[in-house]
Formats: C-alpha cells, sequence, structure tokens
C-alpha cells in the first residue's frame, strides 16, 4: 500500500489580514490605551488642567519632550470624548497584522505627528490631543491595501472614507483652536508606516520564496 506526500497547509499571506489575528487581545490593548486616556484626564481635571503645559510648543527646546506626552493629554472632556470612537476604532483594525507591527506603526505616527508640530506649528501654543495619532492610523489603513494589493482592505479603506471622510478636512488650516499640523503630519506617518510595512513585507516574501522551511507572507515569529 503506498502512500502520498500530504500537501503543505496553505497560510494566508498576514500582511492583507482585515482584523486583528487575535481579536481579544487586540481589543484589551486599544481599550487599555483609551483608559489611560481618560485617568490622564481624570488627573489634569484634578490639577484645574495644569498637565495641558506639556503638550508640543513650537521650536523651543522645552516644548520638545511634548512630543512625548501630547498625545495622552486633552484639552477637555469633551476634546477627549471626540477622540474616543477613532482612537478604539483605527486603534483595533491597525493591529490586523500583529501587536509588533502595530507598537512600531504607531510610535512612528506618534514621533512624525509630533515632530511636524514642533517645527511648523504656530509660535507660542501648546498643541495636545491624540487625534494626530487617529489621522495617523485612518491613513495608514486607507492606503495599505493600495501596497500590499488587497482587495479587502480597499473595502475597508472605502467603509472608513464613507463612514469617516468628513474627518478628513480637519488636514486644512483654518479651523481656531485645531492643529491641522498635528493632522497632517499625522496622516503622513501613517502613510509612510504603511509603505514602510508593505516594503518589509515583500522583502520577507521574497526571502521565504527562496527558504523552503518558512512561510511566505509570516513573520519568523508568526506576528508580522
Amino acid at each position: 500500500m503506498s502512500s502520498l506526500p500530504t500537501p503543505p497547509a496553505t497560510h494566508p499571506d498576514q500582511s492583507k489580514r482585515i482584523l486583528p489575528a487575535q481579536p481579544k487581545a487586540a481589543a484589551v490593548v486599544v481599550l487599555s490605551f483609551t483608559v489611560l486616556l481618560y485617568l490622564v484626564e481624570l488627573v489634569d481635571s484634578a490639577l484645574h488642567g495644569r498637565l495641558n503645559s506639556e503638550g508640543v510648543v513650537p521650536r523651543t527646546l522645552s516644548g520638545l519632550d511634548g512630543i512625548i506626552w501630547a498625545p495622552m493629554l486633552h484639552g477637555s472632556w469633551a476634546h477627549l470624548f471626540g477622540n474616543t470612537i477613532p482612537v478604539l476604532v483605527f486603534g483595533f483594525l491597525a493591529m490586523a497584522t500583529g501587536l509588533a507591527r502595530w507598537f512600531a506603526v504607531t510610535g512612528l505616527i506618534w514621533v512624525v505627528s509630533g515632530l511636524g508640530v514642533w517645527l511648523t506649528g504656530d509660535t507660542g501654543t501648546s498643541t495636545i490631543g491624540a487625534s494626530g495619532l487617529a489621522f495617523g492610523w485612518l491613513a495608514y489603513l486607507l492606503v495599505r491595501g493600495v501596497f500590499n494589493r488587497a482587495f479587502g482592505q480597499l473595502v475597508v479603506a472605502a467603509v472608513l472614507l464613507l463612514l469617516w471622510g468628513g474627518t478628513l478636512w480637519g488636514l486644512l488650516p483654518g479651523n481656531p483652536g485645531i492643529s491641522w499640523q498635528a493632522h497632517v503630519f499625522g496622516a503622513l506617518g501613517g502613510i509612510l508606516a504603511a509603505w514602510l510595512a508593505a516594503r518589509s513585507d515583500r522583502a520577507k516574501a521574497k526571502k521565504a520564496a527562496g527558504n523552503p522551511g518558512r512561510r511566505p507572507g509570516t513573520a519568523p515569529d508568526g506576528d508580522a
């Protein structure tokens, strides 16, 4: 009795995922981050808004550390409420290719948005809020399907545009009290992150194609 070799199992290209492979873990991470934002605002309220001065103050050495703190600070509860749903939705969807990738993408958006504000923001202002981060995640989600040539991700991008396309007006200057610079540079950070991620995935896929011991489309630890 002869036996036939078992065909290798097929594995989906992780770079083209739409939803996180571990949705519970992704939900815990983004909810924890959101809870942190609320705790920081609670402390700031108790201190009568004293923390708000720790934002990004353009072109000052003392304002550079605001790049670290600004996304966690908000001018009011209403400001935080307005950012909550975008942070939850965009942050969750951006974890489709794993937590390691999400932290890298988030860190890049965080720094690019903050540096952009520091370089181009209005003199004498202190910019705070997670909207730059939310715009970065949104831009990342909108363009990743193009870089990955992934139809499913393009469909998600179309739905996000339909639901939140109006927020893109925040990229334009002219709204008093709103830092369009944080939005623009956050979006640029998201686009840069999507391009770098797609470039990394293509390099890994090319390397894996010449190495039959590794599954194409996955990182060595399975977390792209």
